[in-house]
C-alpha cells in the first residue's frame, strides 16, 4: 500500500499544480473566453484519485491523500505558479487551497456514504457534489470583485467538470479490479 498511497498522493498535487495554473487560461476559441478555462480538464482527475483511495483504503486513507496532496499542491502552486505582486495570483492560491479541502473531504464522505449502492453512485454523486462545491468557492474567492467574468467561467467550468466526472467512471470502473474495495 505504501507505494500507491505515494504515488497517488503525488498524482493529486500534480493534479491541483497544473489545475492552478491552467485555471488562469480561458479557452479562446468559438467564444468560450468568458465560459471555460481549461483547468477545467485536469482537475475532476483529484476526484477520481480521492474515489479510489476511499474505495480501497477507506475514508481515513482517502483523507491522507487529500491533506498530502493539498500540501503538495499548494507548495507548488506557491512556489512554480503564484506571483506574489499579483492579488489575484494570490487569491487563486488561497482559493484553490480552501475549495480543494473542503470539496475532496465533502467528497470522501459523500463517496463513504454511497459506497454500498451500485458501482457509480458513489463516485458519481461525490464528484458532481464536490465538482460544484470546489468550482463555486474557487472562483468566488479567487476572482469576486474583480474583472474577471467569474460566475459565467464557473458556470463554463463545472458543465465541463460534470461531463468529465461522467468519463471519470470509465476509468474508474476499470481500475476496480486493482484497487480492492475496503
Amino acid at each position: 500500500m505504501n507505494k500507491l498511497f505515494l504515488l497517488l498522493s503525488f498524482i493529486m498535487g500534480v493534479v491541483v499544480l497544473c489545475s492552478n495554473y491552467l485555471v488562469q487560461f480561458p479557452i479562446n476559441y468559438y467564444g468560450l473566453e468568458e465560459i471555460l478555462t481549461y483547468g477545467a480538464f485536469s482537475y475532476p482527475i483529484a476526484f477520481l484519485i480521492t474515489d479510489l483511495a476511499n474505495r480501497s483504503y477507506g475514508k481515513v486513507v482517502a483523507r491522507r491523500i487529500v491533506y498530502i496532496g493539498f500540501a503538495i499542491g499548494v507548495s507548488f502552486t506557491l512556489l512554480f505558479s503564484t506571483n506574489f505582486a499579483d492579488l489575484i495570483s494570490l487569491r487563486i492560491a488561497i482559493g484553490s487551497g480552501v475549495a480543494f479541502l473542503v470539496a475532496q473531504l465533502l467528497d470522501v464522505q459523500i463517496f463513504d456514504n454511497l459506497r454500498k449502492k451500485k458501482w457509480f453512485i458513489a463516485p458519481l454523486a461525490s464528484s458532481i457534489i464536490g465538482s460544484t462545491v470546489d468550482t463555486f468557492l474557487f472562483f468566488s474567492i479567487s476572482f469576486y470583485a474583480t474583472e474577471v467574468p467569474w460566475i459565467t467561467l464557473s458556470l463554463g467550468d463545472l458543465s465541463v467538470k460534470i461531463l468529465v466526472a461522467l468519463i471519470m467512471l470509465i476509468p474508474f470502473r476499470l481500475l476496480l479490479k486493482t484497487f480492492k474495495p475496503v
